[in-house]
């Protein structure tokens, strides 16, 4: 008999999924260039794909200082709490459930992308030398531009931004969000000062394993104190080498650790990427069962997953919800395309993070591509 878990229900942070199927966090690109509020093609995007289990919307900055790209709407002024709520108004109406990933890029930014023009942040003055960032440069559309070399943190300054987590997790619940999701994966700032070959801070954020996670678990305690600890997840990326990171020199123990201590903080999920796709589906892998024995909350899997390696995943008891990224782009329907085995969409990469609606909101689901044919 064919299992069919995926599409069985799960509760998370005081809610009933209908699915395990998870639409993970995508930046897109599309908020207003001046208030970077969501527009209302966000709102029609994101209820499109209600359908999910869960809905991780974007990465979205906690702070101007936070932001790392053109045109990502934020979560810490007026207009944008507002143009959050018709977002998650209108998932909501279409029955779904929606988180908001709360971001802070560190290092990886470009000084035109705040009014000030203050230069990128990080655990020290250790930069990016390769990487590039969308900005806008006087065109209708974001051109690519290296990264700014990073201003290190002081002390007090990294105490201040666990206070713009909080500040952001109050104003994503004001939006309607069900949920926050706090973005500690993929070279941004969290993962910069768990980084030893980039965090050789003296204070009490450097050093030990106990002192790099420390910024991350302070932050995950207070907005965990602000809006309930169920309705918090952390992202992870071990392994990962996106924006110039190293793989950690030892992950069973540093990620350990820090499974080990968000159990303690009683937070309502842990969300675990494989960038490449590959180590998450090593049936042989040691990392995967290590954070299971050391959290016993929800755990989420993103990278590389059909049908068949979710049900696999589930099976075997490493996970508890499955993330697709961009099968989910092309997909509107995915849920109902994997229950039924119907062939994937696939996206078109130039509109992933540029333009309008094209490559947005006009994917259609089964049924609209099955009227177009006929």
């Amino acid at each position: 008999m064919v299992s069919r878990k995926l599409f069985s229900r799960h509760s998370l942070g005081g809610q009933l999924l209908p699915n395990r199927v998870v639409m993970a966090p995508m930046n897109r690109n599309r908020a207003t260039d001046w208030q970077l509020a969501p527009r209302a093609i966000t709102a029609k995007y994101y209820a499109q794909r209600a359908s999910a289990g869960l809905i991780v919307a974007e990465g979205t900055p906690v702070s101007p200082q936070a932001r790392g790209c053109a045109r990502t709407p934020g979560i810490y002024s007026v207009a944008q709490v507002a143009g959050w709520r018709k977002v998650t108004k209108a998932v909501h109406h279409a029955g779904g459930r929606i988180y908001l990933q709360l971001w802070h890029v560190g290092r990886v930014g470009h000084c035109s992308l705040r009014v000030d023009g203050s230069p990128p942040v990080g655990p020290t003055g250790i930069g990016v030398r390769h990487d590039r960032v969308p900005i806008l440069n006087g065109g209708s559309e974001p051109v690519m531009a290296p990264c700014d070399a990073p201003r290190g943190l002081a002390t007090e300054e990294v105490r201040l931004i666990v206070d713009d987590f909080v500040r952001a997790a109050r104003n994503a619940m004001a939006a309607g969000f069900d949920g926050v999701e706090i973005h500690a994966a993929n070279g941004y700032l969290f993962d910069q000062f768990r980084c030893p070959y980039i965090n050789d801070r003296a204070d009490e954020y450097g050093g030990s394993i106990a002192n790099r996670w420390r910024f991350l678990l302070e932050t995950v305690q207070a907005v965990a104190a602000a809006i309930g600890g169920a309705r918090v997840g952390v992202r992870i990326s071990p392994l990962g080498t996106a924006h110039e990171m190293l793989p950690d020199p030892d992950p069973l123990v540093n990620y350990g650790y820090l499974a080990s201590r968000l159990q303690r903080l009683g937070i309502g999920h842990l969300h675990v990427y494989d960038q490449e796709g590959s180590w998450i589906h090593d049936r042989q892998g040691e990392l995967l069962p290590h954070l299971r024995g050391c959290f016993s909350g929800t755990i989420i899997l993103c990278g590389g997953f059909d049908r068949e390696r979710a049900e696999a995943a589930l099976r075997a008891g490493h996970g508890d919800l499955i993330a697709f990224g961009k099968h989910f782009i092309a997909n509107p329907d995915l849920v109902q395309r994997l229950r039924s085995g119907a062939p994937l969409a696939r996206w078109n990469s130039t509109t992933i993070y540029k333009g309008g609606a094209k490559g947005y909101i006009d994917y259609p689901a089964l049924d609209e591509a099955d009227a177009k044919v006929a």
